[in-house]
């Protein structure tokens, strides 16, 4: 297998560390980015790094041609990692809102895996990894978007596992849980974009909690892990002779998938309105 992976989403957070992580290691890196910008400052880093888009099909099929290219036409690993999230309540969240995220979280990432696989199916080998997270397993409130978004990506990735068996093309979810990333200050643009809350019945809630907690500058939160956990289960995932269908990351990525199968649908959900 050759040890050559493309991520996704290599701006900060997860992609950046996994990236780095994984150059440590060995692995040729094609990082990407949506921004130039971005893209530069990877490149200053010693890092291979272009432009992908996942809202952009041009920028999905260039990047795969630069791989191509320039990789002696293999790939050993794809990361699907870029996503952002739209807080707020489910009744405040316009369609274009739904549109608009779904494009980046899941259209992207299926658009992007059908243009590799045919390349890892000719070569013989290959490991897909889609960074899921624990609110692919259950949800939490006020994340309603980001909620439908990782749902979805868990079916589809759960499909295609079962449709890639007997395939040279290994398929696996990570699924992290509170990891230190930018995710809650990116989100910021959305929220203020679509989310007309100053109108919303939740406008209280908003006022008092939602905001305040958009704008904190750090979250005290004895769970939270720092992204080279997440990278860890990536190598794993990458690594191990068998990779395992999904890894979990965090406590709660756990805690929540045993409540998820142990307790009622009742039970669960009195659970999460807690949270």
């Amino acid at each position: 297998m050759d040890k050559s992976i493309l991520i996704t989403g290599c701006s900060s957070g997860l992609g950046y560390d996994a990236a780095h992580g994984l150059r440590k290691r060995g692995w040729r890196v094609f990082a990407t980015c949506r921004n130039e910008v971005d893209c530069e400052k990877l490149r200053k880093e010693g890092l291979e790094s272009f432009k992908l888009d996942y809202d952009d099909s041009d920028s999905i099929k260039l990047a795969v041609e630069y791989v191509v290219d320039n990789n002696n036409g293999v790939l050993g690993a794809l990361f699907n990692n870029g996503a952002f999230a739209c807080p707020g309540a489910v009744e405040d969240l316009p369609r274009d809102a739904l549109r608009a995220i779904f494009e980046t979280n899941f259209f992207g990432y299926h658009e992007l895996t059908t243009e590799i696989i045919p390349l890892m199916r000719a070569q013989g080998y290959g490991r897909i990894i889609n960074c899921s997270s624990v609110l692919g397993l259950v949800p939490l409130k006020w994340r309603g978007a980001y909620n439908a978004t990782k749902f979805a990506l868990e079916g589809l990735t759960q499909t295609l596992r079962l449709e890639m068996r007997g395939s040279p093309v290994e398929v696996i979810l990570l699924n992290p849980g509170p990891v230190t990333s930018k995710i809650r200050e990116n989100s910021i643009p959305h929220f203020e974009k679509w989310i007309n809350w100053g109108n919303s019945v939740w406008a209280d809630h908003y006022k008092a909690t939602l905001i305040g907690s958009l704008r904190q500058k750090s979250t005290i939160n004895k769970f939270e892990l720092p992204a080279s956990a997440v990278t860890e289960k990536l190598l794993l995932a990458l690594e191990s002779q068998k990779p395992a269908p999904s890894y979990y990351v965090t406590k709660p990525t756990y805690f929540m998938a045993l409540m998820r199968r142990v307790l009622p649908t009742s039970w669960l959900e009195g659970l999460l309105a807690t949270i």
